[in-house]
């Protein structure tokens, strides 16, 4: 069964302007570059629905490349995605892992990624996460975190991967099995036993008090504190200019990861032109 939807890249904003989006994905000082993003418009039936997604790859971007070309076409043909979104997302995070596995060749058969995904479906946002990129919301003028990042020591994490037999350990920092440094991911098919692709959803309702939302990589939350992030956001002149903001700063800190943000603004009456990419190599 797929349910009557059609997806279409956007930058900008929403159809009604309730939403605007800025993006910036910048190399940085890695070689190559494995982080992607992703911003869908659809509507089903009455449903206005808005996607926007970060993937931070790891051992090449394959795994990157894969999710942003199918999981939010995967996630709009699951039958309960209006019904029950927080089903629909972790049946089709989960089952979009499997066809990723599915789809590894010898050459990419060990590298993966995290998703850090925001989905509004009317008036409703569904932050769901997998792995340590991270989404943070400005509320009332408060920085408030909405995914909870997926690291090794963290205290459940690290009881459910050695509850399944994976151990943690200290190199350089926590890693499982000595070798990745977060404990759930989309691939990585040798520790597929314990980094798993079930995502965390939060449910947040859309109300007047939410300001800005904003989705990166590792490579930002590294350097950049939640609290100074949306500070920064709060000084730039619209979502556009407040990503590429994030990622200059997140560089000029020092970072040594690949750096992508997109920033959504809630709410806006401001009048703003789509934006251009804000890629570098």
């Amino acid at each position: 069964m797929f349910l009557n939807s059609s997806l279409v890249d956007i930058c900008g904003c929403s159809e009604d302007g309730s939403l605007l989006c800025g993006y910036s994905s910048f190399r940085g000082r890695r070689e190559r570059m494995e982080d992607l993003y992703d911003i869908k418009s659809s509507k089903i039936d009455a449903n206005k629905i808005n996607l926007f997604g970060v993937f931070d790859g790891h051992g090449g971007s394959h795994a990157a490349e894969y999710l942003k070309q199918h999981l939010f076409g995967n996630l709009l043909k699951h039958p309960a995605f209006i019904t029950d979104t927080k089903l629909a997302i972790s049946e089709t995070y989960k089952k979009t892992d499997l066809d990723l596995l599915d789809a590894e060749t010898n050459i990419n058969r060990q590298d993966g990624s995290t998703a850090s995904t925001a989905i509004f479906v009317g008036n409703h946002l569904y932050v769901a996460n997998v792995g340590d990129s991270r989404a943070v919301i400005s509320k009332s003028g408060k920085a408030i975190a909405l995914s909870d990042d997926h690291k090794p020591d963290r205290s459940d994490e690290r009881e459910r991967i050695e509850n399944a037999g994976g151990v943690v350990t200290w190199s350089g920092t926590w890693r499982v099995g000595g070798v990745l440094a977060m404990s759930r991911a989309f691939g990585d098919r040798l520790l597929k036993q314990f980094v798993v692709a079930e995502p965390e959803i939060q449910e947040q309702e859309i109300d007047d008090e939410l300001e800005y939302l904003i989705l990166a990589s590792d490579g930002l939350w590294d350097v950049v504190s939640n609290e100074h992030a949306v500070a920064f956001v709060k000084e730039e002149k619209g979502p556009q200019a407040a990503a590429r903001k994030l990622t200059d700063i997140a560089f000029a800190r020092g970072s040594t990861d690949n750096i992508t943000c997109i920033v959504v603004e809630f709410h806006s009456d401001k009048t703003s032109s789509s934006p251009s990419s804000a890629d570098q190599s």
